[in-house]
């Protein structure tokens, strides 16, 4: 049985050199987000059960740590939509999987490309970012955010693959880049040409479906409406040693969708539909019509407790500029593209969300 290895270090060179100490000893890594309060990073601790922290002090031997079965390589903290970490576990062979069919599916050429890893690290976004580059062998750079003074030098060096989440977007020159992978949050419509949507979770090992499209080995269905994923590169279980997969490897993802003419379309997690008089309403849909008004910098659309039609849809607007957008207007721009039924009902005016760590707003803090 092998150890797990707490590594609770900002993305850069020396958790790069930790994570590649570890897979040579024969351990698995557990990435902690350094930024984590001391409550949370001990609760993390306390239910992932690693034998070894590796934090700015030094290493730091556990002795009621748990050990973990050998051909694991990561243990990836994710909470979901629920707000509860779990631990998913990710062998070797799924890590790898993952990196081949990623790579194959934006023709990395490991002698002339170069990644460079600028997400948080404790996320499968940023951390597939690493573990993709180790195992093709292709050049690496991590920085610890995509903050343009750091992305310049590793620019200049021939960074030219990254993986971003769209609020990042406006913060690098497109053109610099072969290929960029978006993640994490809603994706703007007019994204850049070489950019590509992906769509996947930590229990599938970083994204699956690549605009739209799934990955080599990939396979996809939807069933009553959710989408179940198939692949190498889904976990083998949780760290409790419970697994959302079932015996004939399909996970159930929790997220609905349709999956027409081998095309991926993700209409948001079934746990955020709005069921409002009787018909339901996928909040991502009736956001990304709303975020078309001028007067819009983010949205979420919720349901509010109502005597009549069980919820009403209300869309809650942080305000861009000085003038916010009335009911009526938001109203006039869903109805123009779904059915009456999910235009919203309510508006409310926020200062800003409640986020993750990428960024994306926290549902279930609404």
């Amino acid at each position: 049985m092998a150890r797990l290895i707490a590594i609770a270090l900002p993305g850069g060179p020396r958790f790069v050199h930790e994570l590649e100490l570890a897979w040579s000893d024969g351990d698995a890594v557990l990435p902690i987000d350094p930024r984590l309060p001391e409550p949370a990073a001990g609760a993390l601790i306390a239910a992932m059960g690693p034998s070894i922290i590796v934090d700015q002090q030094g290493r730091h031997s556990r002795p009621d740590g748990r050990s973990i079965p050998d051909g694991d390589a990561l243990v990836v903290a994710t909470s979901g939509t629920t707000g509860t970490p779990k631990g998913v576990v990710l062998t070797h062979e799924a890590v790898a999987a993952s990196a081949h069919a990623t790579s194959a599916a934006i023709g990395v050429d490991p002698s002339t490309d170069m990644w460079i890893g600028c997400l948080p690290v404790a996320h499968i976004g940023g951390l597939s970012v690493v573990t993709r580059a180790m195992i093709t062998k292709t050049r690496l750079e991590v920085v610890a955010s995509p903050d343009p003074e750091l992305l310049a030098e590793p620019i200049s060096e021939g960074g030219n693959l990254i993986s971003l989440v769209p609020a990042a977007l406006d913060r690098v020159d497109p053109t610099r880049f072969k290929a960029i992978l978006l993640g994490g949050s809603a994706i703007p419509s007019d994204r850049p040409s070489n950019s590509m949507a992906t769509y996947g979770m930590t229990e599938t090992g970083s994204g699956v479906v690549y605009d739209g499209k799934a990955l080599d080995g990939v396979e996809v269905k939807i069933v009553d409406d959710e989408i179940w994923l198939r692949g190498p590169m889904l976990c083998r279980a949780y760290r409790d040693g419970t697994t959302p997969i079932d015996d004939d490897g399909w996970l159930a993802t929790g997220d609905l969708g349709s999956f027409d003419n081998h095309t991926l379309q993700v209409f948001g997690r079934a746990d955020d539909t709005i069921v409002t008089g009787g018909e339901k309403v996928y909040p991502a849909a009736v956001e990304k019509l709303l975020r078309a008004h001028p007067s819009v910098g983010d949205v979420a659309v919720v349901g509010r407790p109502h005597h009549k039609w069980g919820s009403a849809v209300t869309a809650l607007v942080q305000v861009r500029g000085d003038i916010p957008p009335t009911l009526d207007d938001l109203r006039d721009l869903v109805k123009a593209g779904l059915p009456a039924y999910a235009a919203p009902h309510g508006l409310e005016v926020v200062d800003d969300f409640p986020r993750t760590a990428l960024g994306k707003i926290a549902r279930h803090a609404l």
